[in-house]
């Protein structure tokens, strides 16, 4: 993929309003390109934590910021009805004068349906689901109206005025893991994100080696390539995205630019082209002001490797 390297934030919303807005502001006077929330009913983690709704949050943060590009990490199609998203995000859009990512997922907290009262769905439903919602939300964005009627969801002469500001509609960022989630992605997605929990439930308790994770990036976006060519886009064209999520694998990229920079560039070898890491638990910043310092400007004008 080429183009700018882009570096973000995932804030999940489990701390105070103001101090939401104020790490937002801070990523974003550091030089960040971009913040995401999370969108679930609780924290999965901690379902007694405070906790922020995720796309209401995410239009008090945008309004609040002038730069940094926006978006939940990923939405939840558990939660909305695509039409009802689609309205979401083309007002976001507006809030934040055209920085949204739309992210979407296919979810999987089990307490995003118990809580609600819902049954937990099957791995195949939730793929069935999520191919459909995503081709319905870019289908609205994109033609303004809509009528579908479909296995899951249904609208009847949706309409979406005003149309977004970015055209023909905010970048579709999709979360995806399986062949069968990649294929949606490799059909729809401007940019396509991939976890660093990935495979975790197979060894569970057991850390992955830094090579290891650099392998199972390389290897599904091989799959995103192949998936791509065969519906007919050019694999280039879709952005990668990698979670890191500390103590996955035994790397530590903020303990130095240096550290920094050698991280970033194992991965963007594999064609990654964008970052997402977590706020610090600690609330310890200094390691962060260090690396956009001294590390991410050099690294943000730099492009990754072309692949697909």
């Amino acid at each position: 993929m080429a183009g700018r390297t882009r570096f973000g934030f995932l804030t999940v919303q489990n701390a105070p309003w103001d101090a939401l807005v104020e790490r937002w502001r801070y990523l974003e006077e550091l030089g960040f390109d971009a913040a995401w929330v999370a969108d679930h009913f609780v924290n999965p983690n901690d379902p007694a934590q405070p906790w922020f709704e995720g796309w209401t949050a995410l239009a008090g943060l945008a309004a609040r910021t002038t730069r940094i590009r926006v978006g939940t990490l990923v939405t939840n199609i558990t939660l909305r009805h695509p039409a009802l998203l689609a309205r979401a995000a083309l007002t976001v859009d507006h809030i934040s004068g055209g920085r949204l990512e739309l992210g979407l997922g296919p979810g999987g907290a089990p307490l995003d349906h118990t809580m609600l009262g819902d049954a937990v769905w099957a791995p195949p439903e939730r793929v069935r689901r999520f191919g459909e919602a995503v081709a319905l939300v870019d289908r609205l964005l994109r033609e303004g109206v809509a009528t579908h009627r479909g296995r899951y969801y249904r609208v009847d002469g949706a309409t979406m005025q005003p149309g977004p500001v970015q055209r023909p509609r905010p970048p579709l960022h999709l979360a995806a893991h399986g062949p069968a989630t990649i294929a949606i992605a490799a059909r729809h997605a401007d940019a396509w994100n991939m976890t660093g929990t990935l495979g975790q439930g197979r060894r569970a308790g057991l850390q992955f080696s830094a090579d290891e994770m650099v392998g199972m990036v390389r290897e599904r976006a091989a799959l995103l390539d192949a998936r791509a060519r065969a519906c007919g886009r050019d694999p280039r064209a879709i952005r990668r995205c990698f979670v890191f999520v500390a103590g996955v694998t035994p790397e530590t990229p903020w303990a130095s630019p240096e550290a920094f920079r050698d991280f970033v560039g194992r991965y963007r070898e594999a064609g990654i082209s964008e970052f997402v890491f977590h706020w610090p638990r600690d609330g310890a910043t200094a390691a962060i002001e260090r690396v956009a310092r001294d590390a991410l400007p050099a690294l943000q004008a730099d492009a990754p490797p072309l692949e697909g």
